[in-house]
């Protein structure tokens, strides 16, 4: 394909996905006992669950330098390619954005298009599938950003966590919101908003917690065909029971990817932590043209 498109490992893409249309994944980096490795290839989501169980360990995250991302942008060209398009975790929650971008300006920025995601997991993952398909029928660089971008701009991304403590401590959402909610117990429900964790909504259990996210998917998705991804951190059955809910709750789904968080986000939402992230159909398909 003329254009190759890119992400990084936080978007968790199905490994048949990036397998069929040839998208290239640059790993994040995460900081486990002393030891630095590649998300999904040196440390697992298994690794990050269990230190974050052990009293006393800490996990931590890094993004890819800039030279990893330099590398991937000339093996894409390597392979075929004359044009890019670098599709990533929000820059608010993470320089990742940011070192791809220092990448493109030394690769030219003629050749690399880097787009901001705004968002995280599969938030970013609808936006890389969307560039993909559009790049897999032919679409010129130019094309495959307008598509990526409009379909960051048609996804949400709704999810629960155990603790906000994780989230606290990653530098992810404000301190007082974190105390409060752990002297409290609440159980909130949040989402990304222009990049950012924000707290969506307060209840005070689990349940009522995943009750909620159910509810504003239906909410947000309406009787539009909409796609949509659930991921977990070691949570398999609150997502399998998530999934079957939303199968029976939202009337018109076109596709449904279920999978596990990785280390890198892992690290910052903790154990038993579940989302939903909802992708409207572009404009054109929804007009049925």
């Amino acid at each position: 394909m003329p254009v190759a498109v890119l992400t990084d490992s936080t978007a968790y893409l199905p490994r048949s996905t990036v397998d069929e249309y040839g998208i290239h994944v640059v790993p994040l980096y995460v900081v486990l006992s002393g030891r630095s490795g590649r998300e999904g290839e040196d440390i697992s989501s298994a690794d990050v669950a269990k230190a974050l169980s052990t009293r006393g360990q800490r996990v931590s995250t890094s993004r890819p330098t800039p030279g990893d991302f330099v590398a991937a942008y000339r093996a894409a060209l390597d392979a075929g390619a004359d044009r890019l398009v670098s599709i990533h975790l929000s820059s608010e929650l993470s320089g990742t954005w940011d070192a791809a971008r220092v990448a493109a300006s030394q690769v030219g920025e003629h050749i690399v298009s880097v787009v901001d995601s705004r968002s995280a997991a599969m938030g970013t993952g609808f936006a890389v599938l969307a560039a993909a398909r559009a790049a897999a029928d032919g679409a010129d660089r130019d094309t495959v950003d307008r598509i990526a971008r409009a379909a960051v701009d048609r996804t949400r991304t709704f999810f629960v966590v155990d603790t906000l403590e994780h989230l606290r401590r990653g530098g992810r959402i404000g301190s007082a919101a974190a105390i409060l909610g752990s002297a409290l117990a609440v159980k909130p429900v949040l989402h990304v908003e222009a990049g950012s964790v924000v707290p969506l909504e307060k209840v005070r259990t689990s349940a009522r917690a995943v009750h909620r996210l159910v509810q504003h998917v239906v909410e947000h998705a309406g009787e539009r065909e909409v796609s949509l991804a659930v991921h977990h951190l070691a949570a398999a059955e609150r997502a399998e029971r998530l999934v079957a809910e939303l199968r029976a709750r939202v009337p018109a789904i076109r596709e449904l990817h279920v999978s596990e968080l990785g280390a890198a986000i892992g690290a910052h939402v903790g154990p038993g932590a579940v989302g939903v992230v909802v992708c409207l159909p572009a404009e054109e398909d929804a007009d049925g043209a």
